[in-house]
C-alpha cells in the first residue's frame, strides 16, 4: 500500500493569531459602540423634539382658551331688545340697565328684579388673584371670591353667553366645560314716551374660574364653570401668572394703559375693588409648561426662564420647561 504524499506546507495549521483576534474584536466593539451611540443620540434628539412639540401644543391650547375667555369678558350691547337711551326722563342707571342688564351700575333702582331669585348681578367682568382663590370651587359668584396667597395665579371671568360665543348644548349657551347655563330674566321698569321695548330682558351669564391644580402628580389648567363641576383642561401647565394693564382715566373715552400691575396692585388702586377691576384694559398671560417626562441629561440643561424673566437655577427634576406668554385686549370696557 502506498502512503499518501503530504506536502510540507500542509503540515502547519492555518488560522488567526491571538493579536489578530484581539484587533478584530476591538474594531467590532468600536463599530458597535459607534452605532449604539448614534442610536442613543438620535433617540434623545427625537424625545427632545417630541417633548418640545407637545409643550408647544399644550401652551397654545392654554393660551387660546384663556385669551378667548378674556376677550368675551363683559356684556354684549348688540343683543336684541337692548336700548340705551329711549327715555331721557329715566335715571342714567335705568337707561344703562336696559343696555346692559348683566353688570348693572350700583346702587340698583326700584322696579328692577331678577328671576330666578337666586340669580345675582355681577360686579366683576374679570377678577384676579396673586395666588389661588381659596373658595374658587365653592363661591356662588365672583363677588364672593376670596384671594389666598400662593405661587401660581388664578383668574375669574364673567361674560354674557349666547349660542354664538359658546358651544351650545341643546340650544342653550354653556360654560367653559360645555355645561348648560340657566336663563336669567331681568324685569325692568316700563318705559314711557311711546317706547315699544320689552320690559323683560332674558340672558345667560357664564362665570368661569381658571387655576392650576394637581391630580395624580400632573399639574393642569383647571376650570370651574357656573354650570357644574370642575375639570382639567390642559395637562402639564405648572404655573400661571397675570399682569393687568390698567388705565388712570375716569371715562371710557379713548382710555389708554398707564401701566401693568399684578392683582394686588389692582386691588390697591382704591377702596372700591369692583371699580378697580373696571380700569383693566389688557391682560398679560404667562403659562409655564413642562414636558411630560424627563428628557434632559443634567440639572444644568433643565434650567429655564420663569414668567418673571428670571432664571430658575435649581429645577426640581430633569423635565424640560418653558414659559409662554401673550397679551389680550379686553373688548368690553366698563369704565
Amino acid at each position: 500500500m502506498k502512503r499518501p504524499q503530504i506536502s510540507p506546507k500542509s503540515q502547519y495549521l492555518k488560522g488567526f493569531s491571538l493579536i489578530e483576534l484581539m484587533i478584530s474584536l476591538t474594531i467590532g466593539l468600536i463599530i458597535t459602540v459607534a452605532v449604539f451611540s448614534a442610536y442613543i443620540g438620535a433617540s434623545g434628539a427625537s424625545r427632545m423634539a417630541e417633548a418640545q412639540g407637545r409643550m408647544n401644543e399644550d401652551a397654545q391650547a392654554a393660551l387660546i382658551i384663556l385669551s378667548q375667555q378674556l376677550r368675551m369678558a363683559g356684556n354684549n350691547p348688540d343683543q336684541a331688545s337692548r336700548v340705551d337711551d329711549v327715555d331721557p326722563t329715566l335715571a342714567n342707571s335705568v337707561r344703562s340697565s336696559r343696555h346692559n342688564p348683566v353688570y348693572l351700575p350700583t346702587p340698583t333702582y326700584a322696579g328692577f328684579a331678577l328671576s330666578p331669585a337666586a340669580a345675582t348681578l355681577s360686579s366683576y367682568r374679570i377678577r384676579g388673584c396673586d395666588g389661588t382663590f381659596s373658595n374658587i370651587t365653592t363661591s356662588t359668584n365672583l363677588d364672593n371670591l376670596t384671594c389666598a396667597a400662593g405661587t401660581t395665579d388664578s383668574i375669574a371671568v364673567s361674560y354674557e353667553a349666547d349660542i354664538f360665543n359658546t358651544l351650545p348644548a341643546g340650544g342653550i349657551p354653556t360654560d367653559c366645560l360645555g355645561q348648560g347655563l340657566s336663563q336669567i330674566t331681568a324685569t325692568l321698569p316700563t318705559l314711557v314716551g311711546g317706547a315699544t321695548v320689552n320690559a323683560n330682558v332674558t340672558y345667560y351669564v357664564a362665570e368661569n374660574r381658571f387655576y392650576i391644580d394637581t391630580s395624580a402628580s400632573i399639574p393642569s389648567l383647571y376650570c370651574k364653570g357656573n354650570g357644574g363641576a370642575t375639570q382639567p383642561l390642559v395637562e402639564n401647565i405648572e404655573n400661571m401668572q397675570f399682569l393687568y394693564g390698567a388705565t388712570n382715566s375716569a371715562t371710557n373715552v379713548t382710555p389708554m394703559v398707564a401701566g401693568y400691575l399684578n392683582a394686588d396692585g389692582v386691588i390697591a388702586l382704591s377702596g372700591n375693588n369692583p371699580q378697580n377691576w373696571k380700569k383693566v384694559l389688557t391682560v398679560r398671560i404667562c403659562v409655564l409648561v413642562r414636558s411630560e417626562i424627563p428628557v434632559v441629561s443634567d440639572a444644568a440643561s433643565a434650567r429655564y426662564i420663569k414668567c418673571d424673566g428670571t432664571q430658575e437655577t435649581a429645577p426640581p427634576d430633569l423635565r424640560l420647561r418653558r414659559a409662554y406668554s401673550t397679551t389680550v385686549v379686553l373688548r368690553n370696557p366698563q369704565l
